[in-house]
């Protein structure tokens, strides 16, 4: 081997203390200073301006020029992709709904200060400091116009106010638009002032036009029983849906009322003694149980109180009621019958009687609860082209006294009640004047009004059956819902003065016609067997 050098003697060794070379050319010394770290130069950077340098200007001082921005050039960023112009109103509880598919999405918001609009200035076509005046100024428009509704929808103003916006831009160009907003807040001076939420001048005027052009339509349309003819119910679709198709052989009448005998309570289910009283001896939930997904479970609730189905306490006091459904315990009350039969030549001399009747007509009633149950109280009808023909309070037999008149439902009150002087046997004298067996009647859930007025009757239109319901008979859809979504208005607005039977008589009238004009008739069934009317 080569002698060392002795190089590295005076370098620590960099394996102390675990070294095992024999002989190590760095020192193992303990005693040796820390090696010195030598300090790398490294070159100054030269900044370099992203932009040139712009000379000052003697002319312009320096405060006004912008300080250099550290974002590339405008060309150079990588937009977003345009999005299409969205009116937006005011307030912190969003309702979202789109107007139609082809064009904008209106948002609108629960709130009655003036709505604002969210647009995007560079896709529309009129400044937008000019949008906001003028749906300023169809808001205020609105206000006046809406002022006796407004406690009823504080957001109708509003909501209104974005949509004939709106309806006006898509409509108008940059040059016209102003002119049109102005034409528009004219027309709404000359609005009549509405009195509810389902008045004609209630809506922007896009949807009044079409929703007086769709009633022109209906109303123009004069029911027939060539066009009733495919919607008339079978009779295994009225025993199905629970009519009553033959009159019992039986005496009727011979119990008219239960007063002082014991049944069983609508309301509460609980027994009581029938009576005519007015103590509120029965807690119960006036409104109907509905369905609702709270975290994911299904929740039954009631439409009055929103209150679950499984508390027992209710949240209305009012006085025991019964109702009967049974075919036997309604014809002990008062008896039931069919209509007359179609007028007849007369005997000898070849005249016929003088006996106007109806082709077709649209029928409601209003019930009150009495001691012999649930009683007819107003009987309304209406004939194949709207008009009113009959609406007549029913006065109650002798020996039947109201327990309830539930105004919340039928309209009816004690006061306006004491004016009626027919009873049910005169209401069905008159009605024999101008409805027989030949008759097509129209009604919703027709059944109830056929057995509260105790007619047995085979030529019937039921909306209830026309729109059925999505889970199937036997439930049925309400009058009113029906007619906001097909007809585009609103009755039995008012919770508290009660249902019209008139109004009820000629909405259902309007849904059959609707029905004709736009959807397809149904498919005939086989015919089945008739039902033999007794002599």
């Amino acid at each position: 081997m080569f002698s060392s050098l002795g190089l590295f003697a005076t370098l620590r060794c960099p394996d102390r203390p675990l070294c095992t070379r024999p002989q190590c050319v760095f020192s193992h010394r303990t005693d040796l200073p820390l090696p010195a770290v030598l300090a790398v130069p490294v070159a100054p950077t030269k900044s370099v301006p992203a932009k040139r340098p712009v000379p000052l200007s003697p002319l312009r001082p320096t405060a006004a020029l912008p300080l250099p921005s550290a974002e590339p050039p405008r060309k150079l960023q990588k937009l977003a992709a345009p999005q299409r112009p969205v009116a937006v109103s005011t307030s912190s509880h969003t309702n979202v709904r789109p107007l139609s598919s082809s064009r904008p999405c209106l948002i609108s918001f629960s709130q009655t200060g003036v709505p604002i609009l969210r647009v995007n200035a560079a896709l529309s076509q009129v400044a937008i400091p000019v949008r906001q005046t003028m749906l300023k100024t169809l808001y205020d428009h609105f206000l006046v116009l809406y002022h006796p509704i407004l406690p009823k929808s504080p957001t109708i103003a509003a909501d209104h106010a974005l949509a004939q916006e709106e309806e006006v831009y898509k409509k108008s160009s940059k040059l016209t638009y102003r002119n049109a907003v102005i034409q528009c807040c004219a027309a709404l001076k000359r609005r009549p002032i509405p009195d509810s939420l389902s008045h004609p001048s209630v809506g922007t005027e896009a949807e009044i036009t079409q929703r007086a052009d769709a009633q022109k339509a209906i109303s123009a349309l004069r029911l027939t029983p060539t066009h009733l003819a495919p919607y008339v119910i079978s009779i295994d679709d009225m025993i199905k849906w629970g009519y009553f198709t033959a009159v019992p052989d039986s005496p009727g009448g011979t119990e008219p009322s239960l007063e002082g005998k014991i049944a069983k309570c609508e309301r509460c289910s609980q027994p009581f003694q029938v009576k005519a009283q007015t103590e509120a001896l029965c807690v119960h939930h006036w409104g109907k149980p509905y369905s609702i997904k709270v975290n994911g479970e299904k929740v039954r609730l009631y439409n009055c109180c929103s209150r679950a189905v499984s508390d027992p306490e209710g949240c209305s006091r009012g006085p025991h009621v019964f109702y009967e459904s049974k075919l036997d315990d309604l014809h002990a009350r008062f008896p039931f019958s069919f209509l007359l039969d179609p007028p007849q030549a007369g005997k000898g001399k070849g005249q016929v009687q003088k006996r106007t009747v109806l082709d077709v007509a649209a029928l409601d009633c209003e019930m009150v609860y009495t001691t012999g149950g649930m009683r007819v109280a107003r009987v309304s009808v209406v004939d194949g082209e709207g008009k009113e023909v009959f609406d007549q309070l029913v006065k109650m037999d002798e020996g039947v006294e109201v327990i309830d008149y539930i105004t919340r439902f039928s309209g009816i009150t004690p006061a306006t009640h004491a004016a009626a002087h027919l009873t049910l046997s005169g209401i069905r004298a008159a009605l024999n004047a101008f409805i027989d067996t030949q008759t097509i009647l129209i009604g919703h859930a027709l059944d109830n009004d056929l057995k509260t007025l105790r007619i047995v009757h085979h030529r019937c239109v039921d909306t209830a059956i026309m729109f059925p319901h999505r889970a199937g008979a036997p439930y049925r859809r309400s009058l009113r819902d029906l007619v906001r979504e097909n007809l585009g208005t609103q009755i039995q607005t008012d919770s508290t003065a009660g249902h019209s039977s008139v109004e009820d008589a000629a909405a259902t009238l309007d849904l059959v016609r609707w029905h004709i004009i736009n959807k397809p008739p149904p498919k005939p069934k086989p015919p089945t067997a008739a039902v033999v009317r007794p002599p």
